[in-house]
């Protein structure tokens, strides 16, 4: 990647391989080699922001150059750039979010009286759930998530094992359809809340109301509300597709490239 980089003397580097949650790896090595090549580097990975957050961003202010990652959480939806210059003056407690597709779309699949493994296959007919879908079903990608907002919007140097994480493949399908009869719906909730100097993160299925707002959410939806000291904000993404990704990263190229 480097030898390709700086034969290209390329201006700015999109990065989208891949996430490994686990080290963060190959992705934060490419976009290291942007930063120092001297090249703007956007990517819609979120292992390089969890496991490399504040080395990046100090290389991207040493060589004067745009280190930006907001395809990295709910897409395009302007989340990473909101903060802090959307809500100045703001102190931001912590966040809760339904923040993965996959885990979406096999509840209500469910709901609707697919088995489990049915519910699976329909998300990955749809383009949202990976060939191996594990990385979603067991929480994994919504922790990472979690740890993404959380050192970056909150600012506390978390590692992904202190995130507690639960996935979805314990809950029956009997009782996923039950609740939903008595006007209750499972979600994969993320959470995240200030406790003192750290945070206290978790990713779990939860059962809510079907007045909670996160209740509402369909197929591959999702949602983040803010927790600030004057006022709570929630973002809700409607059923995106591929091309909401492919937007988060233009975005973060005209900001590189206008500054």
């Amino acid at each position: 990647m480097r030898e390709w980089i700086e034969r290209a003397r390329a201006d700015v580097v999109f990065e989208a391989s891949s996430l490994n949650a686990a080290t963060g790896e190959p992705a934060t090595d490419h976009i290291k080699a942007a930063l120092e090549l001297g090249a703007h580097a956007i990517t819609a990975n979120k292992g390089p922001v969890v496991h490399a957050f504040h080395e990046l961003t100090a290389l991207a202010g040493e060589k004067d150059r745009r280190f930006l990652y907001e395809a990295t959480v709910m897409d395009g939806v302007p989340i990473f750039s909101l903060f802090p210059l959307g809500l100045p003056a703001t102190d931001l407690r912590g966040f809760s979010g339904v923040l993965n597709s996959t885990t979406n779309v096999v509840l209500t699949e469910i709901e609707k009286g697919r088995s489990f493994d049915d519910a699976v296959r329909r998300a990955q007919q749809m383009g949202i759930a990976e060939t191996d879908p594990s990385a979603d079903l067991d929480g994994w990608d919504a922790a990472v998530k979690v740890a993404a907002l959380a050192i970056v919007l909150l600012g506390v140097p978390l590692k992904l094992d202190q995130v507690r994480r639960t996935g979805i493949r314990d809950l029956s399908e009997e009782k996923i359809r039950s609740v939903r009869n008595s006007g209750m719906r499972y979600k994969l909730v993320c959470r995240a809340e200030r406790r003192g100097p750290g945070v206290d993160c978790s990713v779990q299925p939860e059962l809510l109301l079907a007045s909670d707002p996160l209740a509402n959410l369909e197929g591959s939806s999702s949602a983040v509300r803010f927790d600030l000291d004057v006022f709570g904000l929630s973002l809700v993404e409607h059923n995106p597709g591929i091309e909401a990704t492919g937007y988060g990263l233009l975005a973060d190229f005209i900001r590189a490239v206008r500054e």
